[in-house]
């Protein structure tokens, strides 16, 4: 049976810090639009607070994801063991693109 939790507990950054791959999922408001889900990792995930979390889309080109979340800021975080016991983490949020050119850019 599924949990939900209202913040990121000690735990379950500890089982998203043990992972070397993630998932990020965004899609348009259109239903004929396309969902974007893409494979993540090289260490590019942080979690900033216990309700904030910031990942650096080192590889592909994050177009769609960056025009999703202009239109609709809905994003999904999935994390899942592939050793030891079974486990997924989903991370369901309001997510925006920080550019390099953004003065937040250096403080992420």
């Amino acid at each position: 049976m599924a949990k939900v939790f209202d913040s990121i507990t000690p735990e379950l950054q500890e089982f998203i810090t043990a992972q070397h791959l993630f998932f990020v999922a965004t899609a348009p408001l259109s239903p004929t639009g396309h969902v974007n889900l893409s494979p993540k990792g090289l260490d590019s995930f942080r979690i900033l607070s216990a309700n904030r979390v910031a990942y650096l889309d080192l590889t592909g080109s994050g177009n769609e994801t960056s025009a999703h979340l202009l239109e609709n800021g809905r994003i999904t975080f999935l994390f899942c063991a592939f050793q030891g016991n079974p486990c997924i983490l989903r991370l369901y949020g309001q997510g925006r693109v920080v550019l390099p050119a953004v003065r937040e850019w250096a403080e992420l």
